[in-house]
């Protein structure tokens, strides 16, 4: 899936390499914002099983996990997932992302999520995708409300961020076909 100067596709195992430097890079920065990460999470090894890992979770429609690539140069600046995928009468999905700290405030993040949400709503004919974000990271949120996400209220410390529970503004779309 393609946009003007981004585009999402599956990892592929031969990805490892360039992910592990991403989240090498931007270990700081990404850790302030995700759940705890363990040390070995930063070694080749943990991120070829986690690309394989992904792979298994699409297979079996749980979570669907794509690199953010640029067009012009190919690099990988970022991650974007479906997870807690959600079928019978809810049809939902979670989306998460990360944009390595070099390419923020470009636009990539928006546009890697229309992307998305396109195929969430399109390809896997999902009701509702769901985001949580820290109430001060207003960046984050104006990169789901430019891609079309609302915000439904405060979910009170749901979510540990480095040993601590952290309350999350709850931001959510729904498929324009069921409006």
């Amino acid at each position: 899936m393609k946009s003007e100067r981004i585009h999402i596709r599956f990892f592929l195992p031969e990805d490892a390499t360039e992910k592990l430097k991403l989240e090498m890079e931007n270990r700081t920065l990404f850790e302030a914002y995700s759940m705890t990460r363990y040390p070995d999470f930063y070694t080749l090894a943990i991120q070829k099983e986690l690309i394989e890992i992904y792979a298994e979770q699409k297979e079996s429609d749980q979570a669907y996990s794509f690199g953010i690539f640029e067009n012009e140069t190919g690099i990988l600046v970022g991650t974007i997932s479906l997870v807690q995928v959600m079928r019978g009468p809810l049809q939902s999905a979670v989306v998460g992302y990360a944009l390595d700290k070099k390419y923020n405030n470009k636009g990539y993040t928006t546009e890697a999520l229309k992307l998305v949400v396109a195929y969430a709503f399109q390809k896997l004919a999902l009701h509702r995708i769901e985001a949580g974000v820290m109430p001060g990271n207003d960046a984050s949120i104006r990169v789901l409300e430019k891609a079309g996400f609302h915000k439904e209220g405060i979910a009170i410390k749901n979510v540990q961020i480095n040993g601590e529970w952290q309350d999350h503004q709850m931001l959510a779309i729904i498929n324009p076909r069921d409006l």
